[in-house]
């Protein structure tokens, strides 16, 4: 039988930034490789022992809803919990009735494209950005505009040409805090022309926020929603990078009841809920213990991390080599000389048992081939100086 995929499924085989995640689940289910590609927690640093407490006391006090089905906006005690603890953290006065539960932050991506994308649609983007992202928004067929991102983030001039010759664009899609894959994060200042623009030329801010919580220096920067007077910013947030990714815990935050429903609607669509008993779990477990504690630890852990690689680097790698020093986050990005190809780099360093993620998949229309990404959080300490002495090794040899 030959089968009559969708004209969504077909074209000219997979992408790069396909591959790519193909690429980032093998190697992180190679024991023998030194993988700096995915962008996974520490699973040392996971609150364990308290979450046997937490699962016992769920199932003691409440088993009999934990276990059922529940309502498609997510459980209420969870939903105040991200309200009052997580999204006023980050600047932002929101209350439940406008919080999302999803399974992950990777299921709102896919609900925002179904919801805002017809095929030909603009989306604006930093250039590089999430990988994760341009493939849900990939399925509904827009054109993607890069804007060029500095040490500071998206650069607003461009993307203020880029919302003049684009006046239909859909979204602006962004990763302010310790972006991935560069690291780099978005100055107060320009948060607010980003806001300001999207007022200007009324057009919506897609603000996806993994990793703002993961600060290891200065002072947390207030969410680009927080600035938001108008209901341009809809907020994707996640548990993934501060608590326990397993659970497949994210949410979307936007008060604005009409684009709220549409998000509703669409859950209910696909699975109806997102698992019960984990965002109990979460929820119980966020007011038993104090979540930010456990986010300090990660915090503290990191740090050392981000230090030791980049500290390695610097020894090991060519001069002509640069890359970028976050503040905070998972990810260092790595520029080569212009005329490498690090899928080619990558060829060698996996004969070396060290793996990475090449930097095309993260260009939306895959322009640039010379970047790549190191995670750095995942790894202990002498992993991360053999792995990088094994790639210094191999650039060494380019």
């Amino acid at each position: 039988m030959k089968n009559k995929f969708a004209s969504r499924m077909k074209g000219d085989g997979p992408s790069e930034s396909d591959e790519s995640i193909a690429l980032i689940m093998k190697l992180t289910g190679m024991p023998d490789v030194i993988s700096f590609a995915g962008g996974l927690p520490a699973g040392e640093l996971f609150p364990i022992e308290e979450m046997k407490e937490v699962s016992k006391k769920v199932l003691e006090q409440d088993g009999k809803n934990a276990l059922q089905y529940s309502s498609t906006e997510g459980q209420m005690e969870l939903r105040e919990a991200i309200a009052d603890q997580i999204m006023k953290a980050s600047g932002v006065e929101t209350k439940a009735e406008n919080i999302l539960v999803t399974c992950g932050s990777q299921q709102a991506l896919e609900f925002s494209g179904r919801i805002f994308l017809d095929k030909d649609d603009v989306v604006i983007c930093e250039s590089p950005s999430y990988l994760g992202a341009i493939m849900a928004f990939k399925a509904y067929g827009p054109k993607f505009v890069e804007v060029a991102m500095d040490e500071d983030g998206m650069i607003m001039e461009d993307l203020e040409k880029a919302l003049k010759e684009n006046p239909k664009a859909k979204f602006i899609y962004t990763v302010p805090d310790f972006q991935n894959p560069t690291g780099r994060t978005l100055p107060v200042e320009r948060r607010k022309k980003m806001v300001e623009l999207a007022e200007k030329y009324d057009v919506l801010i897609l603000e996806d926020n993994p990793y703002g919580n993961l600060r290891f220096e200065g002072e947390r920067l207030p969410a680009i929603k927080s600035f938001d007077k108008s209901e341009h910013v809809i907020y994707h947030g996640t548990f993934s990078k501060i608590f326990c990714p397993g659970l497949r815990l994210g949410w979307v935050c936007t008060n604005d009841k009409e684009t709220f429903n549409q998000y509703v609607l669409v859950k209910q669509s696909v699975d109806l809920q997102t698992n019960t008993m984990s965002q109990k779990e979460t929820a119980l477990y966020m007011k038993m213990y104090d979540i930010n504690e456990n986010v300090k630890k990660i915090n503290k852990v990191y740090k050392v991390r981000r230090d030791l690689m980049i500290k390695t680097m610097e020894e090991e790698f060519p001069k002509n080599c640069s890359f970028t020093h976050p503040e905070g986050g998972l990810f260092i990005w790595v520029t080569l000389p212009e005329e490498m190809d690090a899928s080619k780099v990558l060829m060698k360093a996996m004969d070396e048992k060290v793996g990475f993620v090449p930097g095309v998949a993260f260009y939306a229309n895959e322009t640039h081939k010379n970047n790549f990404r190191l995670n750095f959080s995942s790894m202990q300490d002498e992993k991360i100086v053999e792995g990088i002495k094994r790639l210094g090794k191999v650039l060494k040899e380019f």
